[in-house]
């Protein structure tokens, strides 16, 4: 295809595999048309103000807007799924996008697209996400467009879902009692060879219309790479004592307790280790024939990345970065409770802003570390994210970051930062931190919790909560001052309470 002929759209661009994909693509000389929900949240990114790329503002359910993004491309990149916290009927959402994204394709003339999705093993055990993801290939088909799809069995790389359960159950546990999935084949793949393919196959006419198996160039079981990831971090041998049982759900409530992955994302991964997964079409390593990585080069090459503190993207990233309604502007007939605390420092406003903006992680909430702990185990009991997950970067923060149980909604450095919980809660729960400086050369630091509860659940949990606000937040704030080196000129203070 002609670098200048026209841009390649990319839906899904903040994605796991469309943040990495990008960049990569602006690296090769072309020109790259980034959609989503929010342009902060792709402007936000190291490669978002990059001059060869163009943002547009288009939900995919939104035919007209979809259409606009498509009108002048060469190709478009299919890298949506739903598969989020909070979907209960992720198949039912694929298919609605599925089916915008070929009416939209239809109307803008688009020529090419292609699809990156999972590859299952037997077709009579696909699980449900593979069936869907299957479906929406099919789907595309009807486009008119020349559809190229890409199957892996699991992707390896810093940030996504295999990796992160592999190097969450090696670090935490040195005895893992494992279902006999664990002996189960596979054949992982780096994701740096998942985006050579996916660039590839954009320069080789002859891969449009087809679809393809791509896989690493090993063979081995989940013992066996529990054992690589151990070896490739200098942590001892892991022993692994197999139950004679293949419970699925028992499985997905183990790992969601040890990992950062919440239910949605582990679910499908556990539903797809069930099976032997391994590639038998290797067409595609005769039109690109890459030097694959091994599974120990790749997971070298993850833990530099995340050593370095430089994860490229995370499968964590999938988060709507949407403001509930009664956020924006008072709604009159929306119930909403608020506490403000607030503290005045002595000192620049930047020195407040330092201590806000690395907040969670590794860093912790700089008070009751038990208490918030004890938040999150409770969310992952039943099915949430919990603390775990931390954070993509230590010192830096960007709309769309994950931060705990937390997903960042807006960011004006060096004035606010709001954070919309994904925590599983009867309600919506926001967080809002403020920096203001004072008339006197002196500063506020201010801190809002926020919720509009669902129903008389919703009331209850607030008023349960309530009254520890006091006893967390003022000492929070006390500390978080520590943390900045300044000193308390007043409070920290109740400024509001309630609704």
């Amino acid at each position: 295809m002609d670098r200048a002929a026209g841009p390649v759209l990319v839906l899904g661009a903040t994605g796991y595999i469309g943040g990495r994909l990008v960049p990569l693509l602006l690296e090769r000389g072309w020109r790259v048309r980034a959609a989503g929900r929010s342009l902060r949240k792709i402007l936000g990114r190291p490669w978002g103000k990059h001059p060869n790329l163009e943002v547009v503002r288009a939900d995919a359910l939104d035919h007209e807007a979809l259409t606009r993004a498509m009108q002048g491309c060469q190709a478009a990149y299919y890298l949506i799924h739903s598969i989020t916290p909070g979907e209960t009927d992720f198949a039912a959402l694929d298919r609605r996008i599925a089916y915008a994204t070929v009416r939209a394709a239809q109307a803008a003339r688009l020529p090419r697209i292609l699809h990156f999705t999972g590859l299952g093993g037997d077709p009579a055990h696909l699980s449900e996400q593979l069936k869907s993801r299957y479906e929406v290939g099919e789907i595309l088909s009807l486009s008119g467009a020349a559809v190229t799809q890409l199957r892996a069995p699991l992707v390896l790389g810093a940030g996504g879902a295999t990796f992160e359960m592999i190097r969450s159950l090696c670090e935490h546990l040195r005895l893992m009692l494992a279902p006999r999935w664990v002996d189960t084949k596979c054949q992982p793949i780096a994701v740096d060879d998942v985006l050579e393919y996916l660039a590839g196959c954009l320069e080789k006419p002859e891969t449009a219309g087809q679809t393809y198996e791509i896989g690493g160039p090993d063979q081995l079981t989940f013992r066996e790479l529990f054992q690589l990831y151990a070896e490739a971090a200098g942590l001892p041998k892991r022993r692994i004592l197999v139950l004679p049982l293949r419970t699925t759900r028992l499985s997905i409530a183990w790992i969601n307790l040890v990992t950062p992955m919440s239910v949605s994302l582990v679910k499908p991964l556990v539903e797809r280790m069930r099976h032997e997964v391994l590639i038998h079409d290797t067409r595609i390593r005769e039109i690109l024939p890459l030097p694959l990585l091994s599974c120990r080069e790749a997971l070298d090459r993850a833990l530099a990345e995340v050593r370095r503190d430089a994860v490229a993207s995370s499968c964590f990233d999938a988060g709507s970065t949407r403001l509930p309604e009664w956020a924006k502007e008072p709604q009159p007939q929306a119930k909403v409770f608020r506490d403000t605390f607030a503290v005045t420092l002595d000192g620049p406003p930047e020195t407040a802003w330092n201590v806000v903006k690395r907040i969670g992680g590794d860093t912790g909430w700089y008070f009751g570390t038990f208490l918030w702990r004890l938040r999150g185990f409770v969310d992952e009991l039943f099915g949430g994210p919990g603390l775990s997950r931390g954070r993509r970067h230590v010192d830096t923060v960007a709309m769309g970051d994950h931060l705990d149980f937390w997903r960042v909604v807006e960011v004006d450095e060096p004035r606010r930062l709001l954070l919309r919980a994904e925590m599983l809660a009867p309600g919506e729960a926001l967080l809002e931190f403020r920096v203001t400086p004072l008339e006197d050369g002196t500063t506020e630091l201010a801190m809002t919790p926020s919720f509009q509860p669902r129903g008389a659940a919703g009331m209850l949990y607030w008023w349960c909560i309530a009254p520890s606000h006091s006893l967390i937040f003022r000492p929070m704030l006390r500390h978080m001052a520590r943390a900045a080196g300044a000193r308390v000129l007043n409070g920290p203070v109740l400024i509001h309470q309630g609704g």
